[in-house]
């Protein structure tokens, strides 16, 4: 995992994952945008990887969950994650622990997190990101 977390900082990336076969990939889109994209076009990366990502709030813990992700270590982790990565047995490590993920521009709840706050499940979480990236998607078709 070491290796990994010394990837994600000198890398400038926001994701790196390690498939069960050895092969490390980096990954540089914002939010989960790469985790839903290895979900849909890679599945067996994720199956029993380790990851290492900038930021790990619920959203991302739920599709590392649904991803099958073994072990994770998390620049920054919310505590809203940990009760998805306990319940799935996923081991985690993090360099810092945060009441809730904020963003950039200010001290509110990141969006992604606010989507899924009240998801029981990791697949109900899953399902609500996925929903709201449809429409996210649909009004920039919409606007063109």
């Amino acid at each position: 995992m070491k290796e990994l977390q010394r990837i994600l900082s000198e890398s400038g990336c926001s994701l790196v994952v390690r498939d069960t076969e050895g092969n490390v990939s980096l990954h540089w889109k914002k939010g989960v945008r790469d985790l839903i994209w290895l979900l849909d076009n890679d599945p067996g990366r994720l199956k029993g990887s380790e990851i290492a990502d900038k930021v790990i709030g619920k959203a991302a813990a739920a599709l590392a969950v649904v991803g099958g992700v073994k072990r994770l270590y998390a620049a920054v982790l919310s505590e809203r994650a940990i009760p998805f990565l306990d319940a799935s047995g996923i081991g985690y490590t993090f360099g810092e622990l945060v009441p809730k993920i904020v963003i950039p521009e200010g001290d509110d709840r990141c969006p992604l997190e606010e989507i899924v706050l009240d998801a029981a499940t990791p697949s109900e979480a899953e399902a609500l990101l996925r929903e709201h990236f449809r429409e996210m998607q649909e009004r920039s078709q919409n606007t063109k």
